[in-house]
């Protein structure tokens, strides 16, 4: 009705009302209550339903509903039964509760219900739209309508939620997403909607969809793929007989000995991957630069330098870790995570100013990350520019072999290293220069499980696991990167002083654990002496230092080098101490120089 697209579709949903069942009148007689059932096995939800049972059905052969959108003419009314559908799930259901056999059936309801993609509502404020609010794909009314509530509450009057809410947050997705991709999706969704779900698994519903111009260089190259955002990014690329998937698993996967190849490469020689996973956007015009030093908590940097900011809401949450690329006085680059990119629009267009040009240009502008001890060696082969004199957090436009660059002196995997944009139509003729000006250095690709396995050795933050809007600047250590100095009213400045003031009650520190083969991935509890004192936000295994590596928050008092702790992974406890020296080039030494 208002002319917008979103990603959902309805599927049709079926469940049974039961006659009185014996024993849940007894159970109701005696002052009690049923407990709700869920069933992975039978894909099925059970509960008591006044003297009866309610059963509802995800079942295998689901069906969407309305495929070319729903008619203006339906209400509520219900869909004609169709009992073959779940004739399996019943007769499973029958052996698992057989109460359910001998109970006659009062009513069955079958309509149609509304899914996301990914199972979850989309609330907030729509992106683009001023003052045009959803609470659309709320599927559990009963579960989810408390929070839902809560959220556009909080919102609509306060400014933001309490909590992170990225999860249900109608900007997770972008405007790429069409009906054509939403529909296999939610009927992958709805099909697995009680399966276990692995913290390392690739759903194949609707992929590939989007790809860069790489795609088939990296495909041809082994990579085993991931998605971010919708667009295909490679997780590590197999050699030899290795498998081109890797297994969903909670502990390490086939995926390790790949990992632990790239990684090597990157910190003995020179590795390669693209900068497709980064979120880009162009700030231009007069009023750039007093708009950013507003938006953005840290220092906005002189021309040709970089650096690294929070951006802040007004409660002094973290809604984003950007770099700001100084390119002119009135010319900025920002990077930042990619899957957030509507998300970091809606608020860059709600405190846009006259002029401020704000431009995402995530997908026009692409390019290479190069990094590792021979990285200056093969920038230097590609291009007439002297790079000798390229500093830490310098930013430079050259040619680079035929491509006209931007060039910046950065890099996530806490080497020595290079990020080179370029528009997308040269993207290839790039790679052909760095790749055969590489090889002599021995230039190998690597993936995403690498550069997260790389960003550990130097407790590198990640954001929606480190940084999200559930923590602060001071609780994640980025306060350092704010300027309290500057002599400008920041979003979030009275309250980031304010906990400066006082001291954040909680730190996020790395700990070195005890683990064998399986690592910590994320929310794990932390202990001490038995009591749980705080939580970890991400981790894995370093394959610089052979160790498993852990990040997490526990009580700033309690905060110091050598703090003995517990950390509980697939409900078993494991040692670990708290460590304060990155695993690599601790002083910094390789990366600045």
């Amino acid at each position: 009705m208002a002319g917008i697209y979103f990603p959902l579709h309805p599927m049709e949903h079926q469940y049974i009302v039961t006659d009185e069942v014996p024993m849940i009148a007894e159970i109701i007689d005696a002052g009690g209550e049923h407990p709700h059932v869920m069933d992975p096995a039978g894909e099925s939800y059970l509960r008591q339903e006044g003297r009866g049972l309610c059963i509802g059905f995800y079942e295998q052969p689901c069906k969407p509903w309305a495929v070319d959108g729903t008619p203006w003419t339906f209400g509520h009314e219900l869909l004609a039964d169709n009992f073959d559908k779940i004739e399996d799930s019943i007769d499973f259901a029958y052996k698992r509760f057989p109460a359910l056999e001998a109970a006659g059936v009062k009513s069955v309801i079958h309509g149609p219900f509304t899914f996301a993609p990914d199972g979850n509502p989309l609330v907030g404020p729509v992106p683009g739209v001023r003052n045009y609010w959803s609470a659309c794909g709320v599927m559990a009314g009963f579960s989810q309508g408390g929070g839902v509530g809560l959220m556009l509450a909080q919102w609509m009057i306060e400014g933001e939620p309490e909590r992170d809410t990225m999860a249900l947050d109608c900007a997770r997705f972008g405007d790429w997403i069409t009906p054509g991709y939403t529909l296999p999706k939610v009927i992958e969704n709805y099909q697995k909607r009680f399966s276990i779900a692995y913290p390392n698994e690739e759903l194949p519903a609707a992929r590939p969809f989007r790809t860069t111009p790489m795609y088939d260089i990296f495909d041809g190259m082994g990579a085993v793929w991931g998605q971010q955002f919708g667009l295909e990014v490679p997780n590590y690329f197999a050699t030899g007989d290795e498998a081109r998937f890797e297994t969903p698993s909670f502990r390490r996967s086939n995926a390790f000995a790949a990992t632990a190849r790239e990684v090597a490469a990157v910190r003995k020689a020179v590795g390669i991957n693209e900068v497709h996973n980064f979120g880009k956007y162009r700030i231009r015009g007069t009023g750039a630069r007093a708009w950013l030093d507003r938006i953005m908590a840290g220092r906005v940097p002189q021309p040709g330098r970089i650096s690294l900011t929070p951006m802040l809401s007004a409660k002094g949450r973290l809604i984003g870790d950007f770099t700001i690329s100084c390119l002119a006085e009135d010319d900025f680059q920002l990077t930042a995570s990619y899957g957030a990119q509507a998300y970091h629009m809606r608020w860059f267009l709600k405190h846009q100013e006259q002029g401020v040009d704000i431009e995402n240009i995530s997908d026009t502008r692409n390019g290479f990350q190069i990094a590792g001890p021979k990285a200056r060696q093969v920038l230097q082969a590609c291009t007439r520019q002297d790079v000798s004199d390229m500093q830490f957090m310098d930013v430079r436009r050259m040619t680079v072999g035929m491509a006209d660059c931007l060039v910046q002196r950065v890099s996530y995997t806490g080497d020595l290293g290079y990020e080179i944009y370029c528009d997308l139509a040269s993207q290839r003729a790039l790679w052909s220069s760095l790749w055969q000006a590489g090889q002599p250095h021995g230039m190998k690709p690597f993936g995403m499980r690498a550069m997260m396995s790389l960003r550990l050795d130097k407790f590198f933050g990640s954001w929606m696991r480190e940084y999200s809007p559930d923590y602060t600047a001071a609780e994640t250590g980025l306060d350092r990167f704010i300027s309290f100095k500057k002599n400008t009213d920041f979003i979030g400045r009275a309250a980031a002083e304010s906990e400066r003031a006082q001291g954040a009650g909680r730190k996020l520190c790395a700990f070195e654990v005890e683990a064998t083969d399986a690592d910590v991935i994320a929310y794990e509890p932390i202990s001490i002496d038995g009591e749980v004192v705080g939580f970890c936000t991400s981790g894995g295994y370093s394959h610089t230092a052979h160790k498993s590596i852990a990040l997490g928050f526990v009580p700033t008092s309690k905060a110091v080098a050598g703090l003995q702790i517990e950390i509980e992974i697939l409900g078993e406890m494991h040692r670990a101490q708290l460590i304060t020296e990155p695993l690599f080039d601790a002083d910094g030494a390789r990366m600045r120089g």
